[in-house]
């Protein structure tokens, strides 16, 4: 079995002994897989070109270790517990006997369809259970998944279909989400219009039924796996054959495609997910991202059905039909661990307290935040509203990249601080260096954060383009995987992840992150998020620029700025004061809620002539509203 540590002492003792030996290490955990064939050897490297291997000779199906390892223990246990968007509907659930027989019908289904071992299948779905028995379905067969977040535009989602040539696409007819019908067919049929020439059939889920248009390469979901045999046999993969590619947002513009192989991420995401959230059997597990992103890759597919575990799906928005939602479902499905968003926590706590405090939430063990740091306002919110001051909470640090999380309290085992995601995994090799690379020794200290030794579930490559690779990840420092990130690790040794490199301002040769600047402003209280950028400054070299969102309207604009000011003074000082500060309606936010720094920086900077493309943004409308609101 997976290692799963259970105590402060072996947490210090298996980090020190992974260090020392991580070959040996990490074999030890990938002993406890099914493995067609072991490897002939544990990890080759090189940094500089870059090359990563492990498990290298190793040959497994990593559906096999989620889906067929577990039939004889655990087939009658839910796998798969999916809560609709309508609370009215039926909640649905697959047991591992039954996702197993779904996962070969679909499987069957794409080889009958032509889809082969290394073809490239495109996902654009809402959160249903056709989207996870698809995904492993291509796993089963050895196709290479690559699964778009269903909210992205026609144009975002044609880049990606060509990027990696996708044979196939697979969509819903629509995504229903809160009070909207989005038409998800449609936006599908506008993407292949533009010059998706590689794709050869669409293969639509019926989920709500409406009607869609149909072309002569449409086929039904229900129809492709009607006839198909409940039994597929699992494609044998090397450990270092490409798994998916997972899609991010790049500097250029251009999306970068993230590529993770079969071996390492199965090992990793098992070893992370038993381990950061202390799951035992008969806990029932929820993640309350979509799988379009990495952390439901890894945390709701992947992680938890290597573990065996009972892992939830949830269609909907957490504010339908109320800001209750998500407590309402934890106390209704009885979960054991919830994970989500520093985003959500804030836009729950800014809609108040009645709607969490009536539920019972009496059987969380742990609690989670995910996908940015996490403000001091929120955590504690979360800290006594959700935890109810009892619950461990694990502020988890990780990125596309990694594959899964790399820096994290263990609940109940390392202590817990707001705003810092604390300390690394066993087996992550965590350092700070300078601007020069030049290692930043002892604690309280801040730099630049890499990674100086492989992990199992790292990034092979960027799809098509690895010099691009190269130049992103290791060409900043020699040897090193940079991460982009600042860091500081306090006298303790926990690491506080202050924010991108370039997220970091300089005013008067101060160096500041955003999140801490940001951290401070939406202590005000009438405060619901904020976003700080640098812009050129005459005299400091760079000033500070908060964009705020208020709860309430702002009757005395001058009053308003002069208290948020007075609020960054007392929490960080007077050289953190934001020197412009602009109230608008929203921030101009990816898919993923995180927020897209660059468009703030142009418009601070006076220069609006080329913001880039804004369609993939959650919200494009808002980048209007916060030209037009300018103050320089």
């Amino acid at each position: 079995m997976t290692q799963q540590i259970t105590n402060l002492a072996e947490y210090k003792e298996t980090y020190q002994r992974s260090i020392d030996n991580p070959e040996a290490f990490w074999e030890e955990q990938a002993e406890s897989f099914s493995w067609s064939k072991k490897w002939d050897k544990v990890l080759e490297w090189d940094f500089r070109k870059p090359d990563v291997k492990w498990f290298a000779g190793g040959k497994l199906n990593i559906t096999e270790n989620c889906l067929d390892r577990h039939l004889s223990s655990r087939g009658d246990q839910v796998a798969i517990l999916w809560e609709p968007n309508d609370p009215d509907n039926d909640v649905q659930s697959y047991t591992y006997k039954e996702l197993h027989a779904a996962v070969c019908k679909m499987a069957n289904a794409l080889k009958a369809n032509n889809i082969k071992k290394g073809d490239r299948v495109c996902f654009y779905m809402p959160m249903v259970p056709e989207l996870a028995i698809g995904v492993l379905a291509c796993a089963r067969i050895g196709a290479i998944h690559s699964v778009v977040f269903a909210g992205f535009s026609a144009s975002a989602l044609a880049d990606r279909i060509k990027d990696a040539s996708c044979n196939m696409v697979i969509c819903s007819d629509y995504n229903a989400r809160g009070t909207k019908n989005i038409p998800v067919k449609a936006i599908v049929d506008e993407a292949i219009s533009m010059g998706c020439d590689s794709v050869e059939t669409v293969l639509v889920h019926r989920n709500t039924g409406d009607d869609v248009v149909w072309n002569d390469i449409d086929k039904w979901w229900h129809e492709e796996i009607y006839d198909q045999s409940p039994s597929c046999p699992a494609e044998v993969m090397d450990s270092e054959d490409m798994l998916f590619i997972l899609y991010t947002s790049g500097s250029t513009g251009k999306p970068k495609g993230v590529v993770h192989s079969c071996g390492g991420y199965m090992v990793y995401t098992c070893y992370t997910f038993k381990n950061v959230f202390q799951y035992s059997d008969g806990d029932i597990y929820w993640c309350t991202a979509d799988i379009g992103w990495i952390t439901g890759h890894s945390y709701i597919v992947y992680g938890p059905l290597l573990a065996g575990a009972t892992t939830v799906m949830f269609e909907g928005v957490p504010t339908y039909p109320d800001a209750g939602r998500f407590w309402e479902v934890c106390d209704k499905h009885k979960i054991n661990q919830f994970y989500t968003a520093p985003t959500a926590i804030r836009a729950l706590m800014a809609r108040g307290n009645q709607y969490v405090d009536k539920y019972d939430l009496s059987t969380l063990k742990v609690i989670g935040s995910v996908g940015e740091p996490i403000n001091e306002e929120a955590w504690n919110w979360y800290n006594e509203h959700v935890g109810k001051f009892k619950i461990p909470i694990v502020d988890t640090w990780w990125q596309t990249e990694t594959g899964g999380i790399m820096i994290t309290p263990l609940p109940g085992i390392t202590d817990t601080k707001p705003c810092y995601a604390s300390y690394p995994m066993p087996g992550v090799q965590l350092i700070l260096v300078d601007s020069e690379g030049n290692i930043v020794e002892g604690n309280d200290k801040e730099g630049l954060l890499c990674i100086t030794f492989p992990w199992p579930s790292m990034i092979r490559t960027t799809y098509g383009d690895h010099e691009r690779c190269r130049q992103t990840y290791f060409s900043s420092f020699d040897n090193m995987y940079f991460t982009g990130d600042g860091a500081r690790r306090d006298k303790d040794g926990r690491y506080r992840i202050i924010g991108r490199v370039d997220d970091v301002i300089n005013v008067s040769g101060h160096r500041m992150g955003t999140a801490e600047v940001e951290n401070a402003i939406n202590e005000h209280e009438n405060v619901v998020e904020s976003a700080v950028v640098g812009y050129p400054h005459d005299i400091k070299g760079q000033g500070i620029y908060a964009y705020v969102i208020t709860q309430n309207p702002v009757s005395d604009e001058e009053k308003f700025q002069k208290e948020v000011r007075d609020v960054v003074t007392k929490v960080i000082g007077p050289i953190a004061k934001p020197d412009i500060i602009q109230i608008t309606s929203g921030l101009p936010k990816t898919r993923s809620g995180k927020i897209m720094r660059r468009i703030l920086r142009k418009v601070a900077s006076g220069d609006v002539s080329n913001l880039g493309d804004t369609s993939t943004l959650l919200n494009p409308e808002i980048v209007e509203e916060i030209k037009n609101g300018a103050k320089v």
